[in-house]
């Protein structure tokens, strides 16, 4: 016996002022003209009728909730949010400055290289650990939801975890999600797909089914 499988829409949200110019973002930072264009269009991808997405979850930061309403209006369906959804925590001394400053470069250099230890934290941020941890528990509240079709707006770095989690399970390592991360970008308001199939007799299956699929 197998239950119904669900299926769910990572969408990244639009472009924002500070992706425009390199900056590393906090909570702040609404869309660019540009940013709303790609969320309409992201959303008009999504049927309204049969097959349609049941709910809408976001995170709460300005850039993500600002896609998720695009969509939301688009499709008619309220927003539902949640902080498992957030993109990682950036130290507080290079949130707000140029991503090319030196002093910004050499952290970020030493937090993303594509070795270090697992449980490195420089300051303030959330750290690898930390980050793995919320992607398992965005998974199992997934796992909780009774909706079928289910669309999520969040955030690059974060839904690159949720993929590399996804791939490796518990067994992933820092330099692993360095990798996959590097290897497979995702541009403002894409979609990865992904599904997941419970079984009553083993562990459920989660696939990842697309990556950074664009509005054509």
């Amino acid at each position: 016996m197998m239950w119904s499988k669900k299926i769910v829409y990572f969408v990244r949200h639009g472009q924002t002022e500070w992706n425009a110019q390199n900056i590393r973002q906090g909570s702040e930072g609404p869309l660019t003209a540009e940013g709303r264009a790609q969320a309409l269009a992201a959303a008009k991808r999504f049927p309204k009728h049969k097959g349609h997405p049941q709910v809408i979850i976001s995170s709460p930061y300005e850039r993500t909730k600002e896609t998720a309403e695009i969509i939301g209006k688009e499709l008619q369906k309220k927003v539902e949010y949640s902080d498992l959804l957030v993109e990682r925590r950036n130290p507080s001394e290079v949130v707000g400055h140029w991503g090319q400053e030196v002093g910004v470069k050499k952290i970020i250099s030493q937090i993303d290289k594509s070795y270090h230890p697992d449980d490195l934290r420089f300051s303030d941020e959330e750290n690898f650990m930390d980050l793995k941890m919320r992607a398992k528990k965005l998974l199992a509240f997934i796992k909780r939801r009774n909706e079928k079709r289910i669309i999520m707006v969040t955030h690059m770095i974060f839904l690159k975890m949720i993929a590399s989690y996804i791939t490796y399970g518990e067994a992933l390592t820092a330099s692993e999600y360095n990798t996959l991360s590097f290897f497979n970008p995702l541009n403002n308001a894409s979609m990865a797909i992904c599904s997941y199939t419970p079984h009553w007799f083993k562990k459920g299956e989660w696939k990842i089914l697309v990556w950074n699929d664009l509005a054509g």
